[in-house]
């Protein structure tokens, strides 16, 4: 396969994953921000959701202040925010439109029709009411490109590097979720194993879609130790750290087999995997959450260089 087209199909998936996430993470942000403050900058959740975002210093570069409507207005519809959903759709439509021939027919349909009823939506005249309808409509749709993909096209390297821009993708959101939110819930070490309002904590959760998959699994109240390792290390959850690894560590075994050569990016995968594999959440803590993520977010962005640079993405 061209250099190219792995490229597009690549971060094709991955700008598709990016708008359900930028969907989930306004969600969480929206409903805590309805909540009730007692002696709290009612805009925390805002800040926090800006910066799981990743995109804090351009927002308020154009807007300055926090509230509600220029943050949904900037993570929703601001065409000039490379995060936004609007741009996430449109940079991934007009990959799709590149490497048309390389998407089966339902592929192509569940995205373009994404984009042209998302293109119908008015931001001027939208309604508060209505933003929790628009994102469950971006969450199913995202579904339904994916549900088209795993239904309809070859497992060859078109398959490959579209699960490998999914899940390189998954494992960045699910590592700075964790990370920021964990942090501003938590500003002092001293602080861990508290009591905290038990919607903070929810909100990471459905950030993730984990809420009530959470509490099928532990069967008790929100811990923030559980909550970590059912997002890092918990092999059943779909969008934690080590099952992300795991699809990216098979999706790299099965190109090193179809092209008859082994790359460097495998190997840092694997080595990666192992460490979530073997990893005891205990010793996360002791060493440092925080530290633990950001050398896995290091780690994953070296994956995702390592993948461009052996398949000549940029060629």
């Amino acid at each position: 396969m061209l250099g190219r087209t792995a490229n597009d199909l690549y971060w094709l998936s991955r700008y598709v994953e990016r708008a359900e996430n930028m969907a989930r993470l306004i969600e969480a942000g929206y409903r805590i921000a309805l909540l009730p403050r007692v002696g709290d900058d009612g805009n925390q959740e805002w800040a926090s959701t800006l910066e799981s975002a990743g995109c804090a210093q351009q927002y308020y570069a154009k807007h300055g202040a926090l509230n509600t409507r220029n943050v949904v207005d900037f993570l929703l519809f601001d065409a000039s925010n490379p995060s936004s959903i609007h741009a996430c759709l449109a940079t991934a439509r007009r990959n799709a439109r590149a490497q048309r021939t390389a998407l089966t027919r339902e592929m192509w349909e569940s995205l373009n029709g994404s984009w042209l009823e998302f293109q119908a939506i008015r931001p001027d005249i939208l309604r508060s009411d209505a933003l929790p309808r628009i994102l469950d409509w971006i969450k199913e749709r995202s579904a339904g490109y994916r549900g088209a993909m795993l239904n309809t096209i070859l497992r060859n390297d078109t398959y490959f590097f579209s699960q490998l821009g999914t899940f390189v993708e998954r494992a960045d959101n699910t590592a700075r979720i964790l990370d920021v939110k964990y942090y501003v819930l938590l500003p002092s070490t001293n602080m861990i194993g508290s009591g905290v309002d038990n919607a903070q904590w929810e909100g990471i959760l459905r950030s993730v879609s984990a809420h009530r998959s959470y509490r099928w699994v532990y069967k008790d109240s929100y811990r923030s130790w559980r909550i970590a390792d059912y997002l890092i290390l918990n092999r059943a959850m779909p969008r934690s750290l080590r099952a992300c690894y795991s699809q990216i560590d098979s999706n790299l075994a099965s190109l090193a087999t179809l092209y008859g050569e082994a790359k460097p990016c495998l190997e840092t995968a694997k080595s990666t995997l192992a460490q979530l594999e073997t990893g005891n959440i205990d010793t996360i803590f002791q060493s440092g959450l925080h530290e633990f993520l950001l050398e896995f977010i290091a780690r994953n962005n070296r994956v995702a260089h390592e993948i461009s640079e052996a398949y000549h993405f940029n060629a």
